[in-house]
C-alpha cells in the first residue's frame, strides 16, 4: 500500500537493451517534496533509469506510476497526462540551435496551452527570469555559456509549472561558482514551488547539500546497493562500494595507512 505522500513509484523494473539486462528488481518511491538524487559509478544505469522513469523508454518488467498514472500500461491519454506533470532538464541542455532562448521556453507552452501570444510572450519572460536570464530572450544557444545553457533548459523545464523536475547531471561540465549558482537555483525551486526533483548526479556537491535522498546503484548487482540519507551512507554503511564512492576511493587506497 501507499503512503499518502508518494508522488512516484516504482515496481519491479527491468531495464534491458537487446538481451542485455541492464537494471533488475528495481524498487523505490519519490515522495511529494522531495529532492532524490539517483548515484552510482560509470555504467550502473543511472541514465537508463532516468529515460524509463519520464517514458522515453519502455521497460522490460515492471510499472511506473506517477501521480496515480501508470504509463508503463496506460493508454496514449494517461501518458500524455502524466507527461504534462513533469519537466526534463537533460545534460547536455537540449536546446534547438536554431532557436532563441525565448522560442525554446515557449515550445511546451505552445504545445499544452492555448494561451494567446501575449500570455505565452509573458510566461516565457518570467521563466526566463526566474532563472537569472532577463534580456536574453533574443539570443541563441551558441550566444550563451554552458552554465546559462543549463539555466536556459531549465526555464523550459519549468515551463509548465510541473510538479516534477528531473534532472540529468545539472552541474556537468561546470566550473564551481556556476555549479553553486544552479544547486541554489535547485533548493530555490524546491523550497519555493514545492517542486519534487529527481536528480541523476555523481556530484558530491549535490548530493550532500541538495539531496534529501539518494539511491545508489551498482553495475555488477544491475540494481539498488543502498538508498537513505546520504551523510548516513557516508558514515556508517558497511559496503565497500558505498563506501568507496562517497569517500571517492579506489579499492586499493582503502588499505593505505592513510585511508583507514
Amino acid at each position: 500500500m501507499l503512503q499518502a505522500d508518494t508522488l512516484i513509484d516504482i515496481k519491479n523494473l527491468q531495464a534491458r537493451y537487446g538481451d542485455t539486462v541492464v537494471l533488475k528488481d528495481i524498487n523505490f518511491e519519490v515522495m511529494h517534496g522531495e529532492i532524490l538524487a539517483i548515484i552510482g559509478g560509470s555504467g550502473c544505469g543511472k541514465t537508463t533509469l532516468l529515460r524509463h522513469m519520464v517514458g522515453l523508454v519502455e521497460p522490460s518488467k515492471g510499472s511506473i506510476v506517477i501521480d496515480g498514472d501508470e504509463i508503463t500500461s496506460g493508454d496514449e491519454a494517461t501518458f500524455q497526462r502524466a507527461l504534462q506533470k513533469i519537466g526534463i532538464l537533460f545534460q547536455a541542455g537540449a536546446l534547438f540551435g536554431s532557436m532563441t532562448l525565448a522560442e525554446n521556453v515557449a515550445l511546451p507552452i505552445l504545445q499544452y496551452t492555448d494561451l494567446s501570444p501575449e500570455a505565452v510572450s509573458t510566461l516565457v519572460r518570467m521563466k526566463l527570469c526566474s532563472v537569472d536570464l532577463e534580456g536574453y530572450e533574443d539570443h541563441l544557444p551558441s550566444e550563451i555559456s554552458g552554465g546559462m545553457i543549463k539555466r536556459a533548459s531549465l526555464a523550459r523545464a519549468l515551463a509548465l509549472n510541473p510538479q516534477i523536475l528531473f534532472l540529468d547531471e545539472p552541474t556537468a561540465g561546470l566550473d564551481p561558482v556556476t555549479s553553486a549558482e544552479i544547486e541554489a537555483l535547485i533548493l530555490q525551486i524546491n523550497h519555493s514551488l514545492r517542486t519534487t526533483l529527481v536528480i541523476i548526479t555523481h556530484s558530491l556537491s549535490i548530493i550532500f547539500k541538495v539531496a534529501h535522498r539518494v539511491i545508489m546503484l551498482d553495475k555488477t548487482v544491475k540494481g539498488i546497493i543502498a538508498q537513505g540519507d546520504p551523510k548516513q551512507l557516508k558514515t556508517k554503511s558497511s559496503d565497500p562500494v558505498v563506501r568507496q564512492f562517497f569517500n571517492r576511493q579506489t579499492k586499493a587506497s582503502e588499505n593505505l595507512p592513510w585511508q583507514r
